[in-house]
């Protein structure tokens, strides 16, 4: 069985889910790249999800979740398949 080569990705972990889910829908609104992830409590003890999308795409989440009022935890980079 083949395994997919892991990459740098970059997570947004969410304090709430109200927040993650928001994130969701501006970002399928606004055809911005990414997908929610479970994360471990390691990463985030907010809500358990966290946005997952290249590493080129910062900038313009950044800005989405500031135009949007989408509060984050943090950001992080994490090598994710």
């Amino acid at each position: 069985m083949a395994m997919r080569k892991k990459e740098r990705k970059l997570v947004v972990t969410f304090h709430t889910t109200a927040d993650a889910m928001a994130m969701e829908k501006a970002c399928r609104e606004k055809d911005a790249p990414g997908r929610l992830i479970p994360v471990p409590r390691e990463i985030s003890a907010g809500c358990g999800l966290a946005w997952c999308a290249p590493l080129s795409c910062r900038e313009t989440l950044i800005g989405l979740m500031e135009e949007q009022g989408i509060e984050r935890e943090e950001l992080h980079e994490c090598m994710l398949r």
